[in-house]
């Protein structure tokens, strides 16, 4: 589907009463068209509810690889960033967008920053690898909602790294911030908490399945579908998971 296929998609929507959202959220686009088009629908979706909360997953790269066209870099620089509530960039991602190295927690603040400064009420990085972290990755996130007292407004998480490979894991990490936000966006430290949990939970829940295709580098039809993520299966867990990773206040000190 192209950018003015969506919008005539759309446009049916509208004549037929359906464009009634609160929430907006996008992941993968491969081409600007369809980029352009979001922006159009942003509009149009704001012009009937102001307070609608777009989240959006920048996907562009990761690893200091873009797996996009490079013309979709300057195209959420540009027309994206100041229309999002939420955006959760990974490192390689936050780093393409604000143009700020980010090899410690306090140029990760700075790139959080930078993104607030351009309209984005929460950032959420949420990768990020570090010289000094052994098998776990870095997620922090800083918002300007007001958080409830006690809670702070930049926090962090060490994530342990699972040895499996899983396709759509950042799909759903984003679905899990926007559905734990939305419950309280005023207790940004509980949200990611929740978001975390269920994540790592369905991740284990679904390696434990997979068998051997879980570890596997293999990328066959065959061994795909066997490490598929078990959504339906572990709705308990995406639910009511079980926390055993506390989120922190961020510490920028220790770097």
């Amino acid at each position: 589907m192209n950018g003015e296929e969506l919008w005539n998609l759309v446009q049916g929507m509208q004549e037929s009463n359906l464009l009634e959202y609160t929430h907006l959220l996008t992941g993968y686009i491969g081409s600007v068209s369809f980029l352009e088009t979001i922006v159009r629908i942003v509009s149009l979706l704001r012009e009937r509810n102001p307070d609608l909360i777009y989240v959006c997953d920048p996907v562009m790269g990761d690893n200091n690889q873009l797996y996009v066209a490079t013309e979709l870099v300057p195209a959420y620089k540009n027309q994206i960033i100041s229309l999002a509530t939420v955006l959760t960039p990974n490192q390689y991602e936050a780093e393409l967008l604000t143009g700020i190295k980010i090899d410690s927690k306090k140029a990760a603040l700075q790139a959080c920053q930078a993104l607030h400064d351009r309209g984005v009420a929460t950032v959420v990085l949420t990768s990020i690898q570090l010289p000094d972290l052994k098998g776990e990755i870095l997620l922090i996130a800083s918002t300007q909602v007001l958080q409830q007292s006690g809670c702070s407004s930049s926090i962090q998480a060490n994530i342990p790294l699972l040895d499996a490979y899983f396709t759509g894991t950042g799909d759903l990490m984003t679905a899990l911030l926007l559905a734990n936000l939305y419950k309280d966006s005023s207790n940004m430290q509980h949200a990611m908490e929740q978001a975390i949990a269920s994540l790592q939970a369905v991740l284990q829940a679904s390696a434990e399945v997979s068998g051997p295709a879980a570890h596997s580098r293999e990328r066959s039809a065959e061994v795909c579908k066997a490490r598929e993520l078990r959504l339906i299966q572990n709705q308990h867990l995406i639910l009511s998971p079980p926390v055993k990773l506390k989120v922190k206040p961020l510490d920028t000190h220790a770097d």
